[in-house]
């Protein structure tokens, strides 16, 4: 499959076609916030992301950051031939479940140990999700998690016909 037209970045954009593969974990000095069930799960100004070629950013939230009881484990696993084996968590928070809604990596591979003790988060299943107050969109397609802002342009993986990129 050929590689789609990336859209040109206005000022202060960025292009997904511009971030690198392997990925590179940059911290995010923005705060973040996710919501859940009308409650305030998770707030954070020590997140990460992750930015990879053709994907909007998966913003990685310390654990520690999350209100007790919003995380807990569910059955289901993966593997990143970057970051290595990830595990599933439930999601709760205001009464509601969103199962299998976030994924961490509780051994890392070499060059992605920043992400310890960190979770990413669907956006989709979530109330709202704000990176410097901004509310994101969750990426397109059921499989990858990156938050889309107005900073970044794509095209993204994750929208029809975009398996092979």
């Amino acid at each position: 499959m050929r590689r789609p037209r990336p859209l040109a970045p206005a000022p202060g954009q960025e292009s997904v076609w511009d971030y690198p593969r392997p990925p590179r974990v940059e911290r995010v000095p923005e705060r973040v916030t996710i919501r859940l069930g009308g409650e305030l799960i998770a707030d954070t100004r020590d997140a990460l992301r992750v930015l990879e070629t053709s994907h909007p950013p998966v913003y990685y939230l310390p654990m520690a950051d999350f209100v007790a009881g919003a995380l807990t484990e569910a059955s289901g696993s993966s593997f990143c031939e970057f970051k290595g084996a990830a595990r599933y968590l439930d999601v709760r928070g205001g009464g509601l479940v969103a199962a299998g809604a976030a994924w961490n990596y509780p051994q890392p591979s070499a060059g992605f140990e920043e992400l310890d003790d960190r979770v990413a988060v669907y956006a989709g299943p979530m109330d709202e999700c704000t990176v410097g107050g901004e509310v994101v969109f969750p990426q397109p397609g059921g499989f990858y998690g990156g938050w889309v802002t107005s900073s970044v342009v794509g095209p993204f993986k994750g929208v029809p016909g975009s398996l092979g990129w």
